[in-house]
């Protein structure tokens, strides 16, 4: 009996396990591929939501940050102060 030619058409060549492994490999890693692009996308979005906050928030209060440079001074001072006390 002669093969026909159209055996091969009808009918999916089958596959050993490595080529079902290579076809799982594939679609984890454009699973991943998506997951990271969009985690991306979210990360620039929300970087560029929190900088403009920030920006509209040191425009409208810019004293607060003037404040806070005086909070920082604050330990240093007492700490030369308690040094000054103690060489006493």
């Amino acid at each position: 009996m002669q093969k026909s030619s159209l055996d091969g058409v009808f009918k999916a060549p089958k596959h050993g396990p490595e080529a079902k492994g290579d076809a799982t490999t594939r679609a984890a890693r454009e699973i991943i591929a998506r997951e990271t692009s969009e985690r991306d996308a979210k990360t620039a979005r929300l970087r560029a939501l929190r900088l403009a906050k920030e920006q509209q928030e040191e425009a409208e209060n810019p004293a607060p940050a003037a404040a806070a440079k005086k909070v920082a001074e604050a330990p240093k001072a007492q700490k030369k102060a308690r040094k000054a006390r103690v060489s006493v």
